[in-house]
């Protein structure tokens, strides 16, 4: 099948005199080529998509939160987890009908820019690479934490920190991989998120069948809004930072095969998928030790969740699945990362250099090495929980533009705007998920979104110096 290129006002040049490259001649289910002959090829299909997905967001909803969240909203907090799925399902639906329209790699980025124009794509593309860099870093950071913990579990004492080396170790590798192509990327992420979902499925059944009696003797019911109802609310814009992962797959969408049927069912099957995985996880470990206990653990709740129902083998089975989460989560944000670089540098917000192909592995290889060689940088800090957290910010808002572009392009009806899906229940569902996305932001730490407005402003500089003569909009 061949799709219609969409007809962008392609004008102006950036500093360094070079223009926009031309849109897609050809865009079909195997590949997306170039006039100058250059080819990506799509190589993700269905499960890779939704490994994409899944192995983003299941880490620090699972392995993470469940203490914090408890301490914050009790019971409750499984409903903080609901509404955070269903925010992330409002902005995944409009989402999948704009990648169908444009399946191209940017994701957001490339929707908001021919939706809504350069500097709108400009703030919201530089933001989705700085923020996923920093999401990276942050997984795997916590993939260096989750290993020194299995050390300590099984007695081996270092005589250093393994941390920062690990994490730098993984990094190094990840972006290794990925330069040999997508698909050997994706079929690491299948495998690593079918043993991850393996493992949890066996340890939260055992859970569920321990908290009704089957196992154990049951547990008490709690008071459901035991610290009330306003810490659902601050407690959902806390682990909505688990929802990021379904935007992931839109990012690489000029490297789904059948982007029509696969890129819709990837993204709204990987937020439904994570949100039962969330719910359960919660009502699981909240049986097991009750909100005020399971809240004093903190961010290693989960694991003295497993020790409780299976003794040590439990602890390190669970402190391995949390190695699988951080590292699927690291291997999706590196290769998204890199994808953000090369649609920037394809319509010369960044060097052109960021956008050549390897022709030997037809990867982008400059922009994942723009990506990873920053990452690893930060992952030497071993600082980057607030950047993960700003990381959040720029998300939510990209997400909220998503909205309002759908809207846009719905208005304005241009000709190229053929997708092969469309979302139900417009104009409520694209206005509820842009307020939902916005709305989030207002309970996030102010540190935060100072942070995140700083980012995007510099953004914009950025924009403004370097490409501000550049013109990107869907010919209407």
């Amino acid at each position: 099948m061949t799709e219609r290129p969409v007809e962008v006002k392609l004008s102006g040049e950036n500093v360094a005199g070079e223009a926009p490259a031309a849109e897609p001649e050809t865009v079909t289910d195997d590949a997306t080529v170039h006039d100058d002959d250059v080819e990506l090829e799509r190589t993700i299909g269905l499960v890779g998509g939704l490994a994409i997905g899944i192995g983003t967001m299941i880490g620090a909803g699972i392995f993470v939160f469940p203490g914090l969240a408890a301490n914050n909203a009790g019971v409750a907090a499984t409903l903080s987890f609901a509404i955070g799925g269903l925010i992330a399902l409002l902005v995944a639906l409009p989402t999948s009908e704009l990648a169908t329209a444009m399946p191209r790699s940017g994701g957001g980025y490339y929707f908001i820019s021919r939706g809504m124009g350069t500097a709108y794509g400009a703030i919201v593309g530089l933001g989705l690479w700085l923020g996923l860099m920093f999401a990276a870093a942050f997984y795997l950071v916590g993939l260096g934490h989750y290993a020194s913990a299995v050390f300590s579990e099984l007695g081996v004492a270092l005589p250093f920190s393994p941390v920062i080396g690990i994490g730098l170790l993984f990094g190094a590798a990840l972006t290794a991989v990925s330069l040999g192509g997508t698909e050997n990327t994706a079929k690491i992420q299948n495998v690593v998120v079918g043993i991850l979902l393996v493992v949890l499925t066996g340890f939260l059944s055992y859970g569920v069948l321990d908290a009704v009696g089957v196992f154990g003797g049951g547990t008490v019911p709690e008071q459901f809004f035991s610290r009330g109802y306003f810490p659902v609310l601050t407690t959902a814009a806390l682990v909505f930072t688990s929802y990021l992962g379904f935007a992931q797959v839109a990012t690489v969408a000029g490297e789904i095969k059948q982007p029509g049927r696969n890129l819709p069912l990837a993204m709204v099957g990987s937020v439904l998928v994570v949100t039962v995985f969330y719910v359960v996880t919660i009502f699981v470990a909240t049986s097991a030790f009750g909100a005020d206990r399971l809240g004093q653990f903190g961010e290693t709740a989960m694991v003295e969740v497993a020790r409780d129902f299976l003794g040590l083998p439990g602890a390190v089975a669970i402190l391995g699945a949390g190695l699988l989460a951080t590292f699927s989560s690291a291997n999706a944000s590196i290769l998204s990362a890199s994808r953000a670089v090369y649609a920037l540098s394809r319509d010369a917000l960044l060097p052109r250099k960021a956008s050549e192909i390897n022709l030997r592995y037809g990867t982008p290889h400059v922009a994942l090495l723009a990506a990873g060689g920053p990452i690893l940088v930060l992952v030497a800090t071993g600082r980057v929980e607030l950047l993960a957290e700003v990381a959040s910010f720029l998300h939510l808002i990209m997400y909220g533009l998503m909205c309002v572009a759908l809207i846009v392009l719905r208005r304005r009806n241009p000709e190229w705007y053929s997708p092969s899906y469309r979302a139900p229940w417009y104009p409520v569902l694209p206005s509820v998920g842009a307020l939902a996305s916005f709305g989030l932001i207002a309970f996030m730490q102010p540190a935060s979104i100072g942070i995140g407005i700083v980012v995007m402003l510099i953004s914009y500089l950025w924009y403004r110096y370097y490409a501000g003569d550049v013109t990107l909009k869907g010919d209407i």
